[in-house]
């Protein structure tokens, strides 16, 4: 499959810095004591974040690679669902 970079990576990476930052600000909260429920709060946006970078990713994939194997036919559409089929213990 395709290891090329896509339109959609810029915007995933970005995502994941935001993420980033707020996981930084979380351990930051930690160290200076902050209530539980402010850090269970503020991992709970890390997560979402990490989860939206993710979807983003997986689809795309799908969309840009495995798709346009799929249309060609032949052999790498097998390994198109192959890859699929791997790709669904990460959704």
């Amino acid at each position: 499959m395709s290891q090329a970079s896509h339109q959609t990576h810029p915007d995933i990476v970005k995502r994941l810095k935001r993420a980033e930052g707020h996981l930084r600000n979380v351990i930051a909260m930690m160290e200076s004591g902050r209530p539980c429920l402010d850090l269970a709060q503020q991992l709970h946006a890390v997560e979402r974040a990490l989860k939206a970078a993710k979807k983003a990713l997986i689809h795309d994939h799908i969309d840009h690679c495995l798709g346009d194997a799929a249309e060609d036919g032949g052999p790498s559409a097998q390994d198109s669902l192959d890859e699929l089929k791997a790709l669904t213990k990460y959704l």
